[in-house]
């Protein structure tokens, strides 16, 4: 658990400055949450992220404001 300031700078809010992680087994099942949350009507929240190289993350933002993460670490 992290406690921090919002990363946009705006206030903390119910769909500001929390986030739901959800694991995934594969880069294309990151792919397939992303894609399916799009559309469903949620909102892109940026590019995929790599980290390192073996994690992968893709944002997403559904109709009540949360912020989703949707994410594979490779090798595991």
């Amino acid at each position: 658990m992290c406690v921090a300031r919002p990363f946009d700078g705006q206030p903390a809010t119910p769909g500001n400055g929390n986030m739901i992680a959800l694991k995934m087994k594969s880069r294309e099942d990151v792919d397939a949450v992303h894609a399916r949350s799009l559309e469903l009507g949620g909102l892109d929240e940026g590019n995929p992220v790599p980290l390192a190289i073996r994690l992968l993350r893709r944002y997403i933002r559904d109709l009540d404001g949360n912020k989703l993460n949707a994410y594979v670490v490779a090798g595991q």
